[in-house]
């Protein structure tokens, strides 16, 4: 399901007026992953859309978190112990679990899971989840699936709910909340634009 030049005219503005080469191959990569999972309904695709745009700093690239988790116990070699909440140290593999991708995949635990979801070696290859493809992903399987904070797209958009402030509590609480469902609301717009 590429993206039609209506889309890119309505979109362009949020992207300071032009696009670069590799903004575009993002969006195209995860319209493409979105289309693959089944996925028909455009105010989903569009808050996942707007989410990446917000996540990437624009870029609609996988990135690695700026600072590689510096100051947050996600960013030491520490995995879930025996008790809730109890973290301990590991040394195997010799690998950092900060965020990295669409959505800032972070935690021992989490890498491990979406990599047994995905049947890829994300814990012995945490680089992976910056391939675009596998960013994409992560990405749908967790905001479809409720599996970053166990809320999910389904919640928020229904035959008659379209959420768009609330939707942000599948990433991050109400962190920029209001700023992503207006981005969300542009790229709706751009996939609904008569082609």
């Amino acid at each position: 399901m590429p993206g039609s030049k209506a889309f890119y005219d309505t979109i362009r503005p949020l992207f300071g007026g032009h696009f670069s080469q590799s903004q575009i191959d993002g969006i195209e990569t995860i319209l493409t992953v979105i289309a693959a999972a089944g996925i028909t309904d455009n105010r989903k695709t569009a808050y996942m859309l707007a989410t990446v745009f917000h996540e990437c700093a624009q870029k609609m690239q996988p990135i690695a978190e700026f600072g590689k988790g510096a100051g947050h116990d996600y960013g030491k070699k520490l995995k879930m112990g025996a008790g809730p909440g109890h973290r301990v140290p590991y040394t195997t593999p010799d690998k950092l679990y900060y965020g990295r991708g669409y959505v800032q995949l972070t935690w021992y635990e989490n890498y491990e899971s979406m990599g047994h979801l995905l049947h890829v070696d994300l814990l012995g290859n945490p680089e992976l989840a910056l391939d675009p493809t596998i960013a994409a992903n992560i990405m749908v399987k967790g905001m479809v699936g409720g599996l970053f904070t166990g809320k999910s797209l389904g919640k928020y958009f229904t035959p008659d709910l379209t959420d768009w402030i609330n939707a942000r509590k599948i990433i991050n609480g109400l962190d920029q909340a209001t700023t992503i469902a207006g981005y969300a609301q542009t790229f709706y717009k751009g996939l609904t634009a008569p082609v």
